[in-house]
């Protein structure tokens, strides 16, 4: 599956550059490259919303960012998600797959958020394509995400010293 998306990006890049060398070598070629490069920003404006729309319609339902307390949600923040399953791989491609493999066979067994599962229990199996949930997990790897107000304090008291990798987990330096 990430063969196949790696294809299709790399092909798309091609594309591309093609097409920029081709309206580069045009008479008229500060405007057109102009008109390009708008072209491109704008799909990759377009490209997030629809990336950030689905984490807030199909995510945000459960990892609320907009909880009063720890007490009162039923899953962790996204941005707690995202913090550990970075503290565990290196690589955007090894984050991006965990967590979509999760999300697509989210059970205890393999789960990496140990600590969460025990208290929230496992989620349910969302009914998201693969390549949707490609969307939200490469969002949520480059993107800085929204933070409940408690977030940073909850993370101190019950994290700090490293002590978040207590419940299993290994720290990327003693993989």
């Amino acid at each position: 599956m990430v063969n196949k998306i790696n294809y299709i990006i790399k092909k798309k890049l091609l594309f591309l550059m093609s097409l920029l060398f081709m309206v580069s070598s045009c008479a008229d070629k500060n405007n057109n490259i102009k008109l390009i490069a708008k072209s491109i920003a704008g799909s990759e404006i377009k490209a997030e919303s629809d990336a950030y729309n689905l984490l807030k319609s199909q995510c945000y339902i459960c990892h609320s960012i907009n909880s009063i307390s720890h007490d009162s949600i039923i899953a962790p923040p996204m941005a707690a998600v995202k913090m550990r399953y970075s503290m565990q791989y290196d690589t955007k491609e090894e984050f991006v797959d965990s967590i979509s493999n999760w999300v697509l066979n989210p059970t205890s067994e393999n789960s990496l958020m140990k600590g969460a599962v025990a208290k929230f229990n496992v989620m349910p199996k969302l009914m998201l394509s693969p390549e949707d949930i490609k969307k939200i997990v490469l969002y949520i790897y480059e993107n800085q995400l929204e933070e409940p107000e408690w977030f940073n304090a909850h993370q101190e008291e019950m994290h700090g010293n490293g002590q978040g990798m207590r419940m299993g987990g290994k720290n990327k330096k003693n993989k």
